[in-house]
């Protein structure tokens, strides 16, 4: 059974940095992409950020380019996202998702 479990989120000032991850479990992780996508109220479901079953390849969207960092263990079967110089505009469910599935989501909310 795969199981993506997000954990992380919080409350935090604009500015500041949340680290999320994302532990995975029933499938062969290192073989794998995963990404983390994002939800704010009203709004689509969007792409924040992937990363190739090996690490060597990451993409972002522009909204959150030089400022969010996704990275993987496949020691661990976790991957991660860095978020830092947050905005209130990054308010949103975040979710670890592969082709197999999405994870259940940890809200990030902006605000000072």
């Amino acid at each position: 059974q795969v199981q993506l479990v997000e954990s992380g989120g919080g409350l935090v000032q604009p500015g500041g940095s949340l680290r999320l991850s994302c532990a995975a479990s029933g499938f062969t992780f290192r073989t794998y992409a995963m990404s983390w996508a994002r939800q704010a109220p009203g709004k689509d479901l969007e792409l924040v950020a992937s990363i190739s079953n090996l690490g060597a390849i990451r993409n972002y969207a522009d909204s959150v380019k030089g400022r969010f960092t996704i990275s993987r263990d496949n020691a661990r079967n976790t991957v991660y996202l860095q978020m830092n110089s947050l905005k209130p505009e990054d308010t949103a469910v975040y979710y670890c998702q592969n082709t197999l599935g999405r994870g259940q989501g940890t809200q990030v909310t902006v605000s000072s």
